[in-house]
This record gives C-alpha cells, sequence and structure tokens, in this order.
C-alpha cells in the first residue's frame, strides 16, 4: 500500500483534526554530557538489558540537529509536534531549573510557534534522575513532591507558549515494565514494587495537573496513557473472567483513579502487602479534571485462566500478523478501545498521542519503502473514523515517531520512524510512510 485513505466525508479529514507526530527526549535527543544521570543510562549498562548493548548517548543527536528535524515536521506539514523535557536536561540536583537545559525547549518551542505548529509536551517519559532513583525512585512518595516541583518549575519558564501539557506518559510501562518485571529501567522487580510505583507516579500526576492549572491556565492538560485492549483466549467463563482481571490490572488501573478517582476492583485480589500505599487525600489528588487524555495503542493481547500460583491471569503470546517488535496487528482493537471507553468513562477530549509500529525497514537505492507501515496507519486511522462516526470525540492523532531512535530495551534495531535514521552517518531519509502521511495531510479541506 502506497498512501493512506480516509471517506471523503471524514471529520478527520477536517482542518480543525489535529495531525502530527511525535517523539521523546531519551530517544532522540543524545548530548548526554549535558544533563544529569537518568535512570535509563545506568540501566543501559546492565549487561544484556539493551538487546544491542547500546544507550542514548548520541542517539539521534538531536540536540545538535533539531533545524535539520524541524525543517523535516515543517515539511510534513503538521499542525502539531509532541515531545517530552528531559527532566535530567532541565533540572539540577538542588531542584533548580538548569538554564542552558531549559533553553533548548524555549527556542524548539519558539520555532514551532513561529511556524503554525502546535506544542505539546510531555513532562515525563521515563527519563528519572538517577540521583533520585538513589533514594527510592518511584518507590519512593516524595519524588512525587520532586515532581511536583519540576512541573511548577517548568511550567513556570515555558508558560503558555506550549499548546498543551501531559504529565506522564505511559505510567503503566514505568510502573509495571520498570519496577515490577524489570524490563525497562530502573529494573526492579516484584508486585509490590509495580503496585507502589504505579500509585506514586498518579500522585506526580495529580500534583503536576495542580501546578499546571495554576501556573498555564489557558494550556491543555492531560495525561498520556497506554491501552492494550484484552480478549478471552475462548467464551469460558473462566477465561473471560481473567480478562476482566487483566483489564483492570493492566489498563483500568490507570484509568480508573485518574477518571474515578478509585483503583478497580481487582486490588482486592492482591496481598495486603502488595496493595498500593494509598494515603488520606491521595485519591482526590489523582482524579483531576482533564483538558485532555491522551491514548497510546500499538496491540492487543489474549488471556485465559492463570495457570500458575499467584498469577492472576495467563497472558497468550501474540498471533500473527505481527510487526517487526512481535506485537499483533489488529486494529480493530482500537476502535473497540474508543467504544469502549467512551460508554464506560465520562470522556474529555481524545487525542491518539501515540500510533504506529515498528518494521523490517531496508534502505534500497536511497529509498525505505515501508508499505507495511503505511498499511498499519491507513487501518487504524479508519479505526478512529469509524469510533468517530460511532459518536466517540477524538481531536487529533499523533504518528509514533518521527523518527527511528532508541528503541528502550529493544536498542536500535527496531525502527518506528517516518523518518530513516543512519545511526553512523546521523542522515536523515523519509520513507514512504512519511510521504503517505504527507499527502493525506495535505488532501484535508
Amino acid at each position: 500500500m502506497n498512501s493512506i485513505s480516509l471517506p471523503s466525508d471524514s471529520p478527520l479529514l477536517r482542518k480543525s483534526f489535529l495531525y502530527g507526530t511525535a517523539t521523546s527526549s531519551f530517544q532522540i535527543e543524545g548530548d548526554v554530557d549535558n544533563r544529569l544521570e537518568s535512570i535509563w543510562d545506568r540501566f543501559c549498562e546492565r549487561p544484556s538489558a539493551i538487546a544491542d548493548s547500546s544507550n542514548g548517548d548520541v542517539a539521534c543527536d538531536h540536540i545538535n540537529r533539531w533545524k535539520e528535524d524541524f525543517e523535516i515536521l515543517l515539511d510534513l506539514n503538521v499542525d502539531a509536534y509532541r515531545f517530552s523535557i528531559s527532566w535530567p536536561r532541565v533540572m539540577t540536583k538542588e531542584g533548580e531549573l538548569n538554564p542552558k537545559g531549559i533553553a533548548f525547549y524555549q527556542t524548539l518551542i519558539n520555532a514551532l510557534n513561529d511556524k503554525g505548529i502546535k506544542p505539546f509536551v510531555t513532562l515525563y517519559h521515563w527519563d528519572l534522575p538517577q540521583h533520585l532513583e538513589d533514594k527510592g525512585g518511584w518507590l519512593n512518595r516524595q519524588t512525587a513532591f520532586e515532581f511536583e516541583n519540576y512541573a511548577d518549575k517548568v511550567s513556570k519558564a515555558l508558560g503558555e507558549d506550549v499548546y498543551s501539557y501531559a504529565t506522564c506518559n505511559e505510567p503503566f510501562c514505568s510502573a509495571y515494565l520498570g519496577y515490577e518485571i524489570g524490563v525497562h529501567a530502573p529494573g526492579r522487580t516484584g508486585r509490590k514494587y509495580g503496585r507502589a510505583a504505579a500509585h506514586h507516579i498518579l500522585l506526580a500526576h495529580g500534583l503536576g495537573m495542580k501546578m499546571l492549572r495554576r501556573n498555564v491556565p489557558r494550556s491543555k492538560a492531560g495525561i498520556v496513557l497506554n491501552f492494550t485492549p484484552c480478549y478471552p483466549a475462548t467464551d469460558k467463563e473462566e477465561d473471560i473472567h481473567a480478562t476482566r482481571i487483566a483489564d483492570e490490572y493492566i489498563n483500568q488501573w490507570y484509568m480508573q483513579p485518574v477518571m474515578e478517582g478509585q483503583y478497580p476492583e481487582v486490588i482486592k485480589d492482591l496481598s495486603e502487602e502488595d496493595r498500593p500505599p494509598v494515603e488520606a487525600g491521595d485519591m482526590d489528588t489523582i482524579c483531576q479534571p482533564l483538558d485532555f487524555l491522551g491514548v497510546n495503542f500499538y496491540t492487543r493481547l489474549r488471556y485465559s485462566a492463570a495457570t500458575e500460583q499467584d498469577a492472576l491471569y495467563y497472558e497468550h503470546p501474540h498471533q500473527g500478523p505481527v510487526t517487526d517488535i512481535g506485537w499483533e496487528i489488529y486494529p480493530r482493537a482500537l476502535f473497540d478501545l474508543l467504544t469502549t471507553l467512551n460508554d464506560r468513562y465520562t470522556l474529555p477530549p481524545l487525542f491518539i498521542t501515540e500510533n504506529g509500529a515498528a518494521m523490517a525497514d531496508e534502505m534500497l537505492n536511497g529509498e525505505v519503502n515501508d508499505v507495511d507501515r503505511v498499511a498499519y496507519y491507513d487501518a487504524h486511522l479508519k479505526m478512529i473514523h469509524k469510533a468517530v462516526s460511532n459518536g466517540v470525540e477524538v481531536s487529533g492523532y499523533f504518528a509514533w515517531s518521527l523518527l527511528d531512535n532508541f528503541e528502550w530495551a529493544e536498542g536500535y534495531e527496531k525502527r518506528f520512524g517516518l523518518v530513516y535514521v543512519d545511526f553512523e552517518t546521523q542522515k536523515r531519509t523519509p520513507k514512504l510512510s512519511a510521504a503517505a502521511y504527507k499527502a493525506l495531510l495535505k488532501s484535508r479541506k
């Protein structure tokens, strides 16, 4: 497939529907010498932690090459650009702003605004300063208040030149992958740790929202959650029950506190020691009104009844077709997700803040003909169109990612970008998917 198409009358083809692309600081910036150490710097030093034994020291060298990347954004004709602030770059160990670090983002934001591109800023996209991890990281309640201070100082510095602030990106990944099963930084393991980390990240979100409301009331403020829709492997009652439990543990654990101020019923299935350390007033702090909810979607998973003692469910391996990272391609799940959330919650406007696919891209004759990624975008945008047609309010879509980058535990082996990056030369080459995305945006009325 060479193009992305939508019905001619689709709301997604109106100029009011925002299109953008997204990145995150640790994945692209490099320039390691001009920031504090982060948990990902330390994690990359672990033997076998990263598939190709790489790190984020250089990544896409975006700090030095941002003008080139900015020109790519202009060429794509996007309405918005979502990026994250590097906490270790803009803050000192003493909790004060680093003038050089914050100046980089001020320059970028000014450039975006000058060209009519809306800056969507994420305050936390996983790169916790290591000195805070040394004090317990997200297991330490105080880290939520360190985030509050960070959110306060950054929002005062950047102000309402930022169109949208998201407090945190994908708390599930930070908490579950980082503190519960240990495949992401900081690499801790244990259900008790995962649940505590999740709670403190959600608390940080609530505290951060209060700062944003106070400092930048005209900027949109919200959070970005990732969802992996859960499906039963069979129609057996025990598999349907296990699937509900999985959904509560993976998805609703973050959604329900943010929207309703309480944890889902699955909390009762946990031992006392594994339950999150909730203090008086925490849930009210977490449950702040949102201007928007960012939805990140990539795949689905299937579940059946647990087969091991102490397990809540059994998670089946992904089934085909799959992306290069091994995730099932099942666009229907995005429609199911959006309509289910809309039926269950009173939602603020939604942005699809990440959607994309790692594919086995090859450079041939100076081109990357990633027809499989184009097909992925096409199928998922059609599902968003279908959801909007069914009454779900979706305000925009961000393709993940602008650039091939450091893909966390996968290193540089998996490519998600609209733009191919040769990591030895740092040469950028827009792929077929970039051309298809650009053409879609140009076709709008």
